[in-house]
């Protein structure tokens, strides 16, 4: 494919400068949220209100799993998950989640959702992952090329219940300490201190003036937060990696130079491969679109580059068979920025939220869905964030290889596999903080350890029913009956 050298503008069509009246807030207005003794109301603490759940809801009650009828087995799942993917691709998606349980959970937020849907909720809404299993959790760089360590893959994120969130990660410690071959009690509590961490934190942040919650738990903090100091040796050794991988070091390994100067990017089937002329022109002129979901500032940084070059390439364990671009952008020197140009399906949550409490409309972009709901769980984002149209799919704008590294918490000792859940127990409790009021879930959740209990008894079971269900796969794989890719 020739150079493409499309321009980027340095300033929107139309755009104009100048103060503006302070727009209308909902929930923002005299007497809203007014502490009790200042003039408003009375009326129950958020505190109470949360304690009071307790009577609905024991907080016992969560160490329940009843399947429905209706479960599809795990190869019917599987099948019906990948219903408007690339055919092509499905087999290594297949071949992925059959190489072990905890594969088969990071592969199956639908099949989970669908099996959350029968226990027991408080009715309180978060802005929620949708995929919070353990190793959805890692290091990117800020800005200004600090690490942070935060949740950080957000597909499936919606307004549901926060307990979600914590089942599936509490369930992903159980099972990725079993691959790992850590004996049955430490997988429990791996799981025990996750939602133990949760508690904690969410008390703790209720506890603080909003805006110092708002920012909580930075990234010197969170080790010393969570009791993780058997993990320091490992986060060390995952943030050197990260610091190198850039744009500038995938674009050196997966692009040759042109005769002109430019680069293009180099075929390595089955993960990357060059496109068409037709859609890479296509992909690349999306990009007008995705310039208007930015800040207007970043624009002139943007139009320092030039698209040079777009790929597509295979992501992920659930998101195989989703349509990725990377693009290849070169400034005035030859440096290069990628982009990742990422499909953005409807949320596999949604057929099974709650219908009385979740059921909250989001914005009609599937990309613009995912988008705001990282911005709203996570402290500090990837401040190219945007979203687009391709082709009439809707996908979300990033930028790829950001400083990003993670623990495979598969790999980890059976000493600090208990870290790892305190951690990003911790981690969770902050995000979920920035849009259900910490207050609440902590007054449900309270001191005594009766939550944690539940939750690490559900983890249990949940993790033998994935067994089970990857078992169902795996052997399908072998008769024949799926089709997959074992080793891509």
């Amino acid at each position: 494919m020739g150079k493409i050298e499309t321009r980027i503008p340095a300033q929107r069509a139309g755009a104009t400068s100048g103060p503006g009246r302070i727009p209308d807030v909902p929930g923002f207005a005299p007497g809203a949220n007014v502490p009790p003794g200042t003039g408003s109301r009375a009326r129950r603490s958020p505190k109470a209100e949360g304690k009071a759940l307790r009577a609905r809801i024991p907080r016992a009650a969560h160490d329940s799993l009843l399947l429905s009828a209706d479960r599809p087995d795990a190869v019917r799942a599987v099948e019906e998950s990948n219903t408007g993917r690339v055919p092509e691709l499905t087999p290594i998606r297949v071949g992925r989640m059959a190489a072990g349980p905890f594969a088969f959970l990071r592969g199956s937020a639908g099949l989970m959702a669908h099996d959350l849907a029968g226990t027991p909720v408080t009715g309180i809404a978060a802005q929620i992952c949708g995929d919070a299993h353990a190793a959805n959790f890692g290091l990117y760089g800020d800005a200004r090329g600090t690490l942070v360590i935060d949740l950080n893959d957000f597909d499936e994120t919606v307004t549901g219940p926060w307990e979600w969130d914590v089942k599936r990660l509490a369930a992903s410690l159980v099972l990725a300490g079993r691959e790992a071959g850590a004996d049955e009690h430490t997988c429990r509590a791996a799981a025990f201190d996750a939602v133990g961490a949760y508690r904690r934190t969410m008390r703790l942040l209720a506890k603080m003036p909003a805006l110092d919650a708002w920012n909580a738990i930075t990234d010197e903090e969170l080790v010393s937060h969570a009791d993780a100091h058997d993990l320091l040796g490992t986060l060390e050794r995952v943030s050197e990696k990260a610091r190198n991988n850039t744009s500038a070091r995938f674009a050196a390994k997966a692009t040759e130079q042109n005769e002109d100067g430019g680069r293009h990017f180099v075929d390595a089937l089955p993960v990357l491969r060059r496109v068409s002329d037709a859609e890479a022109a296509a992909v690349a002129a999306s990009l007008e679109q995705y310039l208007h979901t930015l800040p207007e500032e970043l624009l002139p940084l943007l139009a320092r580059y030039a698209v040079h070059d777009v790929a597509f390439r295979v992501v992920g364990t659930g998101s195989v068979g989703t349509r990725s671009y990377v693009v290849l952008l070169l400034d005035h020197r030859g440096e290069a920025l990628v982009l990742q140009i990422k499909e953005a399906r409807r949320s596999v949550l949604l057929p099974h939220l709650p219908k009385e409490d979740f059921r909250i409309p989001g914005p009609g972009h599937e990309g613009q869905r995912v988008v705001l709901g990282q911005k709203r769980m996570q402290v500090v984002s990837d401040i190219l964030l945007g979203w687009t149209t391709v082709a009439e799919r809707p996908y979300q704008v990033r930028q790829f290889r950001n400083r990003k590294g993670s623990v495979d918490p598969a790999a980890l000792e059976a000493g600090q596999l208990d870290d790892y859940g305190r951690m990003t127990g911790a981690l969770l409790a902050r995000a979920h903080a920035h849009s259900a009021d910490p207050r609440l879930i902590a007054g449900y959740c309270g001191k005594n350890e009766e939550l944690d209990h539940a939750v690490a008894a559900f983890a249990v079971t949940y993790a033998d029913r994935t067994e089970a269900d990857h078992a169902i796969l795996a052997a399908a794989v072998r008769t024949g009956r799926i089709a997959a890719d074992l080793g891509v």
